[in-house]
């Protein structure tokens, strides 16, 4: 199974996110990507642009990221999380998805430290 669909396409990072694993939220991703859910009762704008639009896995993938509006002010929002998202899609990038997984299946929450 492909692991990135626990990674959403801001960065979070659902498999080890408390919400998620108590059955309190469905994920970024899952579900849209095998049909189950349906991607056009999306709210989330960075899902929207990233998943369904230019069906991304996450922003990592995007050559317009440093530009991009929508994530870029996701990133902007108040709170740690958002600069901690914004830090483990910079790691995808430089490191790639499988070194990402390997740190994140050790976190305690959607994001965590990043070596």
């Amino acid at each position: 199974m492909n692991q990135n669909r626990y990674i959403g396409c801001c960065g979070a990072y659902c498999k080890t996110c408390k919400p998620f694993i108590h059955g309190l939220c469905t994920g970024c991703k899952l579900g849209f990507d095998t049909g189950e859910r349906d991607i056009e009762k999306a709210k989330c704008q960075v899902k929207i642009c990233c998943f369904k639009e230019m069906r991304y896995d996450t922003c990592a993938d995007c050559s317009n990221l440093n530009n991009c509006k929508i994530v870029g002010d996701w990133y902007t929002k108040k709170g740690y999380k958002y600069q901690k998202y914004k830090k483990a899609i910079e790691y995808i990038r430089k490191n790639g998805y499988p070194d990402f997984i390997k740190l994140d299946d050790k976190w305690k929450g959607a994001f965590g430290k990043l070596n």
